[in-house]
């Protein structure tokens, strides 16, 4: 059996996390739920769970506009654009980061984690990012393909 290279492995789980919060932000805008509404919450008979007050500023950015989904669309489509790679960044500096990768993928996983369709996502983005840490961990490097360059695919 190979080694276990873990930066692709990373870069698979990202995909499919990322995916997932774009997915979720996307539906965010039309089911509106602040996740954590139940932590000090009232329960209505009318109406379920409402935040409490202290929840005002989540409720406010999730519900009433959604800039937390916006902001988290954004950051999903971008770490997507990198880790496919969109090819007006591919073998940039960029899309090569392994340090770049795993903060971005933790800052997604924080947005998602505030509504309520993104937890899944988040927690595929915490497990990406824990693996790019391990890679980084390795010395793992993505090397650059000078040698392709200008082949163009062909034979």
């Amino acid at each position: 059996m190979g080694n276990l290279v873990w930066h692709e492995y990373a870069r698979y789980v990202s995909l499919i996390a990322s995916t997932y919060t774009f997915w979720a932000a996307y539906w965010g805008f039309f089911y509106r739920k602040f996740f954590w509404d139940f932590v000090g919450g009232v329960m209505r008979n009318p109406g379920g769970f409402q935040a409490s007050n202290s929840n005002a500023i989540f409720v406010t950015l999730i519900v009433k506009a959604p800039v937390i989904q916006i902001v988290s669309l954004f950051i999903s489509g971008f770490m997507v654009a990198i880790d496919y790679p969109l090819p007006l960044l591919k073998n940039t500096s960029l899309q090569r980061s392994l340090v770049l990768k795993p903060v971005m993928l933790l800052f997604q996983a924080f947005l998602a984690l505030l509504f309520y369709q993104g937890t899944n996502g988040a927690l595929w983005s915490m497990i990406a990012a824990a693996c790019y840490i391990r890679a980084l961990m390795l010395g793992e490097t993505m090397a650059e393909a000078k040698e392709n360059r200008g082949k163009g695919g062909r034979a």
